[in-house]
């Protein structure tokens, strides 16, 4: 679609943004962010464009690697037509190729990048997912006062900065709030062994277990929830907000919790689900949908002005405020997307062809 949108549109003059993701090494989440920009790019151009000129959308592929980001972020800073970029897929990868957009005054906006560390890069990074901090208290909060338990173990990767900044915020709010991680067990290690792991946290007196994998520590975290087989309850990051947590973890990942920024049925009155439901024939998750909203973002700055410059000015002013999938768009100072978390609960279902599905929780 992205292609065709700018097959369409041939030399005539435009406006370009461009997206870097890893296609290579994550193919699903790829295609899953690729859906957000072609969806808000075929809605602008159906009405007219932006100021009656059409957007066109430049895709890199990073693989999710540092270093190939980094090229990719300098050939779009060398490029004088790209006015704002989209991505990049991890904390890591983001956080890599944010200096070289930081330096040369280019917005990048990141829709799936959480890691508290992106709050301080400058003024030309932002993010339509929130930080971790977020993500750590909604945790914590559900814990003490849904769970009412006060003792944690958490699994998470300590070489990856998102995997690592997700377990600190939770500690941390969970601190604050009056309760105890008693044990943390680290994905990284060589030793690591999810069966001893998990009967060490019991040892150790955890009353539940919070899981924080990266993506390629996705399996280790699914062997947690094998092997605790139902023992603790567990709660979870978003990124485990995917089809294989249901088929691999199945009943043993039944009524596991995880902080994520959107879910299809968490708000049912937008406008966004049911178009996007038509377009690509199925449901669409929340990595389409904040990279909808990162491309919605870039359009109403490109609305206000047509620079580099501009589009940093406009999605910084105190009044910018376009309307996203669910809500507003709304950045902080630090870039961060001023949005609550939605929590959701894997549950017995048919939406899925697994036979589990994420379920939203409602907000009390």
């Amino acid at each position: 679609m992205i292609y065709l949108n700018n097959a369409r549109i041939g030399t005539s003059k435009s406006y370009t943004i461009a997206i870097s993701i890893p296609i290579g090494v994550e193919v699903n989440a790829a295609k899953e962010m690729l859906r957000g920009v072609a969806q808000a790019q075929q809605e602008i151009n159906a009405t007219g464009g932006i100021n009656n000129v059409p957007l066109k959308v430049l895709i890199a592929n990073d693989d999710n690697d540092t270093k190939v980001a980094k090229k990719i972020a300098k050939a779009f800073v060398d490029n004088p037509d790209v006015l704002g970029v989209i991505g990049h897929f991890s904390s890591e990868v983001t956080l890599a190729a944010a200096e070289v957009y930081q330096e040369n005054q280019l917005v990048v906006i990141s829709p799936t990048s959480t890691s508290v560390t992106i709050s301080r890069l400058g003024n030309y990074v932002f993010r339509t997912i929130p930080s971790d901090r977020f993500f750590g208290s909604a945790l914590s909060r559900y814990m003490l006062n849904q769970l009412n338990v006060r003792k944690a173990a958490v699994f998470f990767n300590s070489q990856s900065n998102y995997s690592q900044s997700l377990a600190d915020a939770f500690t941390t709010a969970l601190f604050a709030d009056g309760g105890e991680v008693v044990g943390e067990f680290d994905f990284a290690k060589p030793n690591f062994n999810a069966g001893v792991d998990v009967k060490q946290a019991i040892e150790k007196g955890a009353e539940v277990l919070i899981l924080a994998p990266n993506s390629a520590t996705l399996n280790q975290g699914l062997l947690v929830v094998q092997v605790n087989d139902g023992r603790l309850p567990m709660l979870a990051g978003d990124s485990l907000y995917k089809p294989k947590t249901l088929q691999i973890g199945g009943r043993d990942a039944a009524s596991m919790v995880l902080a994520v920024p959107w879910h299809i049925l968490g708000a049912p009155n937008s406008p966004f689900p049911q178009a996007a439901t038509k377009l690509w024939g199925a449901d669409v998750n929340w990595r389409t949908a904040l990279t909808y909203d990162a491309t919605q973002a870039l359009i109403a700055a490109l609305k206000q002005q047509q620079s580099r410059s501009g589009v940093q000015k406009a999605l910084s002013g105190s009044g910018f405020q376009p309307q996203g999938v669910s809500s507003k768009i709304r950045f902080l100072p630090s870039g961060d997307r001023n949005q609550a978390v939605q929590l959701v609960k894997i549950e017995a279902g048919n939406r899925s062809s697994f036979g589990y599905d994420f379920v939203p929780i409602p907000s009390k």
